[in-house]
């Protein structure tokens, strides 16, 4: 750890100085800005984290999608280290809609390893906002499952008679399972009217362990070359470095916002893909202004994010001697302007428009043999273009009750150029089909509309209750529509929900149309202080939901129907679906003494159930039965945790993918924590009994051997979750 401690005893050092002449300024620091919101009442229909329960979260994962795990119905689909993927009420990946600092963010990617929320560091997150239920059509939009807000914290601004003064932060953490380590670091330089900032972070692992004992080789057919002991093949990552310059300028009631930033990963693994990521580089630039009129708000946004990505097989894999270099670059701008218009002390009005244009490549180039002469084209100059308006009435008729109403139309053009194999001639494997689809007309244009009806209903501080009815839609992506190839080693290299299977585009893919009712109560004591449970209930029926077939192409042989263990070959196919479930969550405090603090005990537990309506089948990954149970002890700065996760055995699956069933399973973590002035440091025994465990959403174990086949690696196992680690973190601030 010395090269992350030496630059960081440094930088304390330099910083401390400063901040002991700053101290009387420090204390007096006036964050005037005012609180501007981005779209709808966050407590219709959502979830929020705040600093206290995102700082909890931070020791255990370099990955911002772990930050969510305490939000009731939402869970985690696995990929690497660094690159979650959320799924709400069963629903994942680009079925929702993320934000980070208002950007929507895409991957560039057959495989989705370059995932929204990788593109920001735990440690920059300040505050999170789930629309799990009803989501209003202000904050969404081309999604199907909810919206999630993620936003680093609001820029800081110096009083009126304060001189300029700087601050800053710095962090390292480190964890015994893999060995992975980590630095964060901040300055900023803060006037009354300006603040201008830079930020770092840096994290790093190597394989993770899984709990007991974990040795896939016997459970089926040789694996090739086994890694020793209970080592999770491709779970290493190396060199994710963020860094970041901003620039805040406020006057009056208007706050004008840049940013660029930039992400590098040397290297990132996955142990559910049958790839690597050998390269990532994600510049983006986003300027954001918000402005205060009599009339209510003004919001503007832009945003250009440019990505640089490439896989490849990593050191736990082998195949070629030359390998197989996949190359994609993407390019995404965004812009909104919104128009939240206080009518009435009863009325407010959002008026917005928004548009996203997305240009991706996605080509493999030649390196001999069966993959030459030519580069092989999976998607060339392929083109996603949104153009969006919306409109919502938001009504207060009284303390008691409150009305959302809102319409959003959604107009998605696709489009995607010729394309080629390896080989173009005829009688190549790829040949037939290149010239396919080449002769088609390969551009969409769906015109989607939104609509949204949320009531809700609070007779006095005790109690809420909110129900509503959603229309939602989303036109596939360009993965879904565009890939082409039926020959077997392609397919599979187009996957981004880790089953180990093979995914062939369709070009006829309608937009998916889902409608949701969803009813949820809140109970609480008269202040808010000593206990709270929540419980929401939903229903989803899904119409043309993009599920998948078995391909029946001449590529494909007649197993590929019939079999029910191992890897197959599929294509996107509209189907129709449903999802039911319900969440539940709550809080008590148990007692106070002076001695011993406070003890509070919380709790959430999910269900939800997903069936392919047309063939009877389950949908692919959803978390069976779940819950956290967790004893909170504070007494003065100090903070300390005990929490059991608990999951229930995954039986109903999706046997059209040949989904694995996963085992119950119980863990237990224990946190700590301590906080003073200008430090805080935080403990973790993450898995203090060192469970082997197949996590429910780990998908498929590709991770070693030869993994650009479905023969060779043994079908049925899942990837493991991480065994006992021991976590320290040390953050300062100046």
């Amino acid at each position: 750890m010395k090269f992350i401690l030496r630059p960081l005893a440094a930088l304390v050092a330099a910083i401390s100085i400063s901040a002991h002449a700053q101290e009387k300024a420090l204390d007096e620091v006036v964050i005037s800005a005012s609180r501007l919101d981005d779209g709808a009442d966050p407590t219709l229909g959502a979830n929020k984290l705040g600093e206290r329960e995102i700082e909890a979260q931070r020791t255990g994962s370099s990955d911002s999608t772990q930050l969510l795990k305490d939000v009731p119905g939402l869970s985690v689909y696995s990929a690497g280290g660094i690159s979650g993927l959320p799924a709400i009420h069963g629903l994942a990946d680009d079925r929702i809609r993320v934000q980070v600092d208002g950007m929507e963010l895409m991957p560039a990617c057959p495989n989705h390893m370059n995932s929204v929320l990788s593109y920001i560091d735990p440690s920059k997150v300040a505050e999170i906002t789930v629309y799990s239920g009803i989501t209003p059509v202000s904050v969404g939009g081309d999604s199907i499952g909810g919206t999630i807000q993620v936003k680093s914290a609001r820029p800081k601004f110096a009083g009126p008679e304060e001189a300029i003064y700087a601050s800053g932060q710095a962090g390292s953490l480190y964890r015994s399972n893999g060995d992975g380590v980590g630095y964060n670091l901040g300055a900023n330089l803060i006037g009354s009217n300006f603040n201008l900032s830079y930020s770092e972070s840096y994290s790093r692992s190597d394989n993770y362990k899984a709990g007991g004992v974990f040795k896939p080789e016997e459970k089926g057919s040789e694996i090739g070359k086994p890694i020793p002991g209970d080592i999770v093949g491709s779970s290493a990552y190396r060199g994710s470095r963020n860094r970041e310059v901003g620039l805040a300028l406020r006057h009056d009631q208007h706050l004008l916002q840049f940013g660029l930033s930039q992400q590098r990963v040397d290297f990132e693994g996955f142990p559910n893909q049958r790839m690597d990521m050998t390269y990532n580089r994600n510049t983006v630039f986003n300027l954001r202004y918000t402005g205060q009129f009599e009339w209510g708000e003004l919001l503007f946004r832009y945003s250009d994010q440019d990505t640089k990505h490439e896989m490849d097989m990593g050191p736990d894999r082998y195949n070629y001697g030359t390998g197989m270099p996949m190359l994609t670059t993407g390019r995404t701008r965004n812009g909104l302007l919104q128009a939240n218009i206080l009518h009435s002390e009863r009325d407010t009005f959002r008026l917005g428009g928004e548009y996203q244009t997305y240009v991706l490549y996605d080509w493999w180039p030649a390196v001999g043999g069966q993959m030459g002469p030519n580069d092989f084209w999976n998607i060339d100059w392929g083109r996603r273009y949104k153009l969006d308006f919306f409109a919502e009435w938001e009504a207060r008729w009284n303390p008691a009750w409150t009305t959302l109403l809102g319409l959003r139309s959604n107009n998605v053009m696709t489009n995607a150029d010729v394309v080629q194999g390896y080989d173009n001639s005829m009688a190549a494997s790829w040949g037939d089909d290149a010239a396919a689809f080449n002769a088609r007309d390969r551009k969409r244009v769906d015109h989607n509309w939104d609509f949204t009806a949320l009531l809700r209903y609070s007779p006095d501080p005790t109690q809420t209750y909110e129900g509503g009815y959603a229309r939602k839609s989303r036109s596939p992506n360009l993965y879904q529509r565009y890939p082409w190839s039926t020959n077997a080693m392609a397919d599979l290299m187009n996957n981004f929900v880790g089953d180990g299977n093979g995914y062939i585009g369709n070009i006829d893919l309608d937009p998916e149309v889902a409608h949701t009712v969803s009813a949820t109560g809140t109970w609480n004591d008269a202040d808010k202080a000593k206990w709270r449970f929540k419980t929401t209930v939903y229903y989803t029926h899904i119409n043309d939901f993009i599920d998948a077939r078995r391909c029946d192409f001449s590529s494909c042989s007649e197993e590929n129907q019939s079999k029910t263990n191992g890897f197959v070959h599929l294509q996107y196919a509209n189907q129709s679906a449903r999802l039911y479930g319900i969440d539940l969550s709550g809080d008590v405090l148990l007692g106070r003494s002076e001695t011993l603090g406070s003890f509070t005990a919380k709790g959430t537990v999910a269900y939800v159930r997903g069936d392919n309506l047309k063939t009877g089948d389950g949908l692919y990954n959803i978390m069976p039965l779940n819950g956290r149970f967790s004893l909170v002890q504070r007494l003065g700065n100090w903070s300390n945790t005990a929490e059991a996760v608990l999951s229930g055995s995954k039986n109903h699956v999706s046997q059209v993918r040949n989904e694995v069933r996963t085992d119950s399973y119980e863990l237990l973590n224990l946190r700590s924590s301590y906080e003073w002035k200008y430090a805080r440091i935080d403990f973790a025994v993450e898995n203090v009994f060192d469970r082997n465990y197949a996590m429910p959403l780990g998908g498929a174990y590709v991770g070693q051997g030869p993994s650009m086949t479905t023969n060779g690696i043994p079908w049925g196992v899942i990837v493991p979750g991480m065994g006992r680690s021991y976590n320290v973190a040390l953050n300062l601030n100046f």
